[in-house]
């Protein structure tokens, strides 16, 4: 079994992210590939909105219908950490720029026994990041434009579907203020079920 693995924060999850994993399965000829979310990312800041638990479980609704990408969190942080025992590593350029800077490492030295430890890469290209000619991941030319920062920011058509859908219900993305009050009333939901007559 060929296996890949793509971290990242999701948040929320677009339709670059499918470009992306639809790309990475067919170009790398992968059995399985899991989308893994780090519960505290390295180089950025925590998501407080929404739940780790609701991130996930749109990302999943997502890839729906494909049977072979699954959704995981881990704890760990550094991609070399993250992708220990997969055949290929996906990610974008701005990622991979990151996983190159030794500002996120304790020296050279570290990481570059860390990149060392990476298996075959698979980068999609963004903006004007340099890509490995041999690891670069072909994928259509519009999603370049396509981000997670612009769809919390309100390009909801950046969205998945799935991530569209929960976010018209909720805010979750769109407006933190909307979401947390949603959160609040499904809280008191839980709390005070209602009542049934015998």
């Amino acid at each position: 079994m060929r296996r890949g693995v793509y971290p990242g924060t999701f948040n929320p999850p677009t339709i670059g992210h499918l470009a992306i994993v639809d790309a990475a399965i067919s170009q790398h000829q992968l059995d399985q590939l899991d989308l893994v979310l780090s519960a505290a990312p390295l180089g950025k800041d925590t998501p407080a909105v929404p739940t780790l638990a609701h991130r996930a479980g749109v990302i999943e609704e997502s890839l729906t219908p494909r049977t072979n990408v699954h959704v995981l969190v881990t704890e760990l942080r550094l991609i070399a950490d993250i992708a220990t025992g997969y055949d290929v590593v996906v990610m974008g350029a701005d990622k991979w720029a990151q996983v190159n800077d030794v500002a996120f490492y304790d020296d050279t030295i570290a990481r570059d026994a860390a990149l060392a430890r990476l298996p075959q890469l698979a980068i999609a290209g963004r903006n004007d990041f340099p890509v490995p000619a041999d690891a670069r991941l072909e994928v259509p030319a519009h999603i370049d434009a396509v981000s997670s920062s612009a769809a919390r920011a309100g390009s909801t058509e950046h969205m998945t579907a799935a991530a569209r859908r929960f976010d018209a219900t909720t805010g979750a993305w769109t407006d933190p203020r909307r979401y947390r009050a949603w959160l609040g009333a499904q809280a008191g939901r839980d709390q005070h079920p209602p009542e049934t007559h015998q």
